[in-house]
């Protein structure tokens, strides 16, 4: 268990570049120029819907970590069903939303073995939902306690981890243990817009919080040199500015 506010991540490669691209041209431009020595990369509803599971084989044929971003949320056998099959394809992580409940999230925990090839992460309260946005849905409490009642209900599922707010990594690993792992967007370098995300740090306060990995998408895929701009984040990362 943590015993202290600010857990630093160990995590060899923590950025997860998000490939929010409409095409796989314009994907597949991003992905030349980034090194799976020093990235993993996140594909997400758009992408996989438009060009499908073969792009996923490819980037798993260039050697990068990917972590498929669909957000499975249905009935407990269809998400048990979903969850494997991601795994045979390869993927490094996938995710399940939390609120599907218990009985989903043990249907797809039961459908990857623990300790696997595949991490299987849980979705909380997304970075672009903040109080009000809970309260329109009939949830009458703060994201932050909407996200610990979550990740407590996964990580007693036997889920590896969850997608929160760097917000919420300290108190999260305080609760749970350093072993939980965190996967946090909503992630911009200093001076960068903030876009429609509402919940956000810098890399460095993210790492410093508890962060595990960070998933950043358009300041690195919208920059002039993308691979500029992922050596500037590691260098933020590793105190090297």
């Amino acid at each position: 268990m943590a015993n202290d506010t600010q857990v630093v991540s160990r995590i060899e490669k923590p950025v997860i570049v998000a490939l929010d691209f409409s095409d796989a041209r314009a994907a597949s431009a991003l992905v030349e120029k980034l090194d799976p020595a020093l990235c993993r990369v996140k594909v997400g509803k758009e992408l996989f819907t438009r060009i499908g599971p073969d792009f996923v084989r490819e980037l798993i044929s260039q050697k990068f970590d990917v972590f498929l971003d669909l957000k499975y949320h249905d009935i407990p056998n269809t998400v048990a069903g979903a969850v494997a099959a991601a795994a045979e394809l390869g993927v490094w992580m996938v995710n399940v939303h939390a609120s599907g409940g218990r009985a989903m999230l043990e249907a797809a925990r039961k459908a990857l073995p623990q300790n696997g090839d595949t991490l299987l992460i849980a979705v909380t309260v997304l970075t672009s939902m903040g109080e009000e946005d809970l309260r329109e849905i009939n949830i009458p409490v703060s994201p932050d306690e909407q996200v610990k009642t979550l990740a407590r209900l996964s990580a007693d599922c036997g889920i590896d981890g969850v997608v929160c707010s760097a917000r919420e990594t300290a108190v999260l690993h305080q609760e749970i243990g350093d072993d939980f792992i965190l996967v946090t967007p909503g992630i911009r370098p200093a001076g960068d817009s903030l876009d429609d995300q509402k919940r956000v740090m810098t890399p460095a306060e993210a790492i410093k919080s508890g962060s595990n990995y960070l998933v950043i998408g358009r300041p690195v895929t919208q920059a002039q040199d993308p691979t500029a701009k992922l050596r500037m984040i590691m260098d933020e990362i590793n105190g090297n500015n």
